[in-house]
């Protein structure tokens, strides 16, 4: 098991994962449609946009976590 102390890290890892594989697959059957080498182009997109998207996780979570807590109501 992976120690609690990297729950944060591994949420954006398997968040990234789960926004990327979502967002290429749309962004690239809108852009390009469901036809001949869909697959390949799906799997090159994502390849982009998972390193994206973790490092935009990386790099805005503690920018936006104080942001949350600010407007976020305390029931």
């Amino acid at each position: 098991m992976i120690s609690k102390k990297f729950s944060q890290t591994l949420f954006m890892i398997f968040m990234s994962f789960g926004m990327s594989v979502i967002m290429s697959g749309v962004v690239t059957a809108v852009n390009t449609g469901i036809g001949d080498g869909f697959i390949e182009r799906y799997f090159n997109s994502w390849l982009f946009a998972f390193p994206v998207a973790l490092f935009a996780a990386i790099t805005l979570a503690p920018i936006i976590r104080p942001l949350v807590n600010k407007i976020a109501s305390k029931d």
